[in-house]
């Protein structure tokens, strides 16, 4: 059975905007090579965090995915894209 979910991914800038599309179009090919269908894909663009990170990143660029999915396709999709060094964090709440 098939749920509505929301996505945040925060993509790593290190000062380049010209690999967002690329990886824009990764996560979008791996939701859909894992059975989601894509609803809609909102650009929040370049966002500073309140305190840097781990790694001293002290901003990211925001891109929110609304899907439909099957929780086993999510679990899938995260776990490839924690292997993924271009994505420091992602959020799923399904709607």
């Amino acid at each position: 059975m098939k749920r509505k979910y929301e996505g945040i991914y925060v993509l790593k800038l290190q000062g380049q905007d010209e690999g967002i599309d690329e990886m824009v179009g990764k996560i979008s090919k791996e939701l859909e090579s894992n059975g989601a269908k894509l609803d809609k894909i909102e650009r929040l663009g370049r966002k500073e965090f309140a305190f840097p990170n781990h790694a001293k990143q002290k901003h990211g660029y925001y891109v929110q995915y609304h899907f439909e999915a099957a929780p086993v396709a999510l679990s899938q999709v995260e776990t490839h894209l924690k292997l993924n060094d271009q994505v420091m964090l992602q959020h799923y709440r399904r709607l």
